[in-house]
């Protein structure tokens, strides 16, 4: 019984070890010399501004019967949705019919629709234009649910861009998620690795996702050896348990 007892206790230690903690995987923890966090500076936010190869879709408001019955028409407009959308060309502007080339390059979305406001106001006096970015989207590969996902409103942030894909995994490496962001002028990509598991993540330069950024989580290397929850550790323990019991039982019938 003696050796039994030891022999479990020694499970139950190494079968410690293949729990997820809070501090692997807990968000907002604040750093301490104990956990080693880092610490992230605040930074302003900075709104998207439209890139080359981005797509915009516009509506046109005006009292004229006449020009606002040619653009819809031009525009596929059926039933308050727009089937054609505009995209930015190598030189900054995008071609709208009717139009001189409009440069919206560089712009965020509140300032790419007064440009084109301006640009239409140049044949239609009362001309107003509601403007949207087309292709609002980021990514997600990795050890999360993959997937292509909008972003439904303006500062989405890490926490809210990964709810939607139900939240990582818990092998996911929390330590090292990286987010692959387009960069102008033909440029490689920028790649900004973080820690998520720090509160000071919170309005530092990671917090916010953009249009066309990747979010990718990384398995972490220990994960094979790992137990999802406290429940399948209490599972895996009382069957480990049984099952050496049982073998402990006929070694000591057969050897009688």
């Amino acid at each position: 019984m003696r050796r039994l007892s030891i022999v479990l206790l020694g499970l139950v230690a190494v079968l410690m070890t293949g729990c997820y903690s809070h501090r692997q995987i807990g968000y907002l923890q604040e750093p301490t010399k104990a956990n080693k966090l880092p610490v992230y500076d605040s930074v302003a936010y900075e709104p998207y501004r439209i890139r080359v190869n981005d797509e915009i879709i516009y509506r046109l408001i005006t009292l004229d019967e006449k020009m606002m019955k040619m653009f819809e028409a031009n525009n596929n407009v059926a039933n308050g949705q727009y089937a054609n959308s505009y995209r930015v060309y190598a030189d900054g502007t995008v071609d709208i019919p009717f139009l001189k080339p409009v440069k919206l390059v560089g712009l965020t979305e509140a300032e790419a629709q007064d440009t084109l406001k301006a640009a239409f106001r140049e044949i239609i006096p009362d001309a107003d234009v509601k403007l949207a970015l087309y292709n609002k989207y980021f990514s997600v590969i990795g050890d999360a649910r993959a997937g292509q996902f909008f972003i439904y409103k303006e500062k989405m942030n890490i926490f809210q861009a990964l709810a939607l894909t139900g939240d990582v995994m818990n092998s996911g490496d929390r330590r090292h998620i990286r987010i692959i962001r387009p960069r102008d002028g033909g440029q490689e990509p920028e790649v900004l690795e973080f820690d998520m598991r720090t509160n000071t993540i919170i309005d530092s330069k990671y917090y916010y996702i953009y249009p066309n950024d990747v979010i990718y989580v990384a398995r972490t290397k220990d994960s094979f050896y790992k137990v999802p929850s406290y429940t399948g550790f209490i599972a895996l323990v009382t069957s480990s348990v049984a099952l050496l019991t049982s073998v402990l039982n006929y070694l000591a019938y057969l050897y009688k």
